[in-house]
């Protein structure tokens, strides 16, 4: 089990983006939304960059086939919105073959299969328009951006119903323990709320704006 794919499933994507702020790591993927609310996805990044289709097209999903169980399928479009790189039958196989879900900066199409198997795919949106003849993969496993943030293959993906996080692979440990250690403080907040505390006071007691401030 990878230790660390495990502990970031504990964490919502809110805590670990304000890790990384407190870290000065950019690894927020703005703009980036689930196609459904429900949807949570932890493991590591698989990526594909996309570029516009040559004069004779080149394939646009072929590789889903050579994906290990657990991974995250990662698929920079440039965010083009007319023409999708994701649909039913991609959604279907990934599914099937136990991958965690799916990252696109850009579209993806037949929606209703990713909600009727639950299936977690976070898009910049949706639409039905193919991306055949209109884009193709140009490189596998290479590193790519996504709603602003870099993506390099390996690296830790997280998303729920805000959104999707990475955690680039050479800084995990740091930004997990920080996220941890938010997520305590929280917990002590609410715990002393419940008991009837001020928010001013609990937050003081727990140095809770301390655990957000950018470090020097």
């Amino acid at each position: 089990m990878d230790q660390a794919v495990e502990r970031a499933s504990k964490l919502d994507t809110a805590t670990i983006s304000d890790a990384l702020d407190k870290l000065a790591i950019k690894g927020q993927c703005l703009g980036i939304k689930p196609r459904d609310h429900n949807f949570r996805m932890t493991g590591r990044a698989y990526t594909i960059l996309y570029g516009p289709a040559g004069v004779v097209p080149g394939t646009v999903g072929d590789y889903i086939d050579d994906l290990e169980p657990g991974s995250v399928v990662v698929l920079d479009n440039g965010g083009r919105e007319d023409a999708t790189v994701w649909g039913d039958i991609l959604t279907y196989l990934a599914h099937k073959n136990g991958v965690a879900g799916t990252v696109i900066d850009g579209a993806c199409r037949d929606v209703h299969m990713c909600l009727k198997l639950g299936y977690p795919v976070y898009s910049r949106s949706y639409s039905m328009r193919t991306g055949k003849d209109r884009v193709q993969v140009e490189a596998t496993n290479v590193s790519v951006n996504i709603g602003d943030a870099r993506v390099h293959p390996g690296d830790l993906m997280r998303g729920d119903s805000d959104g999707v996080i990475v955690i680039p692979k050479e800084h995990e440990e740091k930004v997990l323990a920080t996220a941890e250690a938010i997520e305590a403080a929280e917990e002590k907040i609410r715990a002393a709320l419940e008991s009837g505390m001020r928010l001013d006071d609990a937050r003081e007691a727990n140095k809770y704006h301390s655990l957000q401030s950018r470090e020097d």
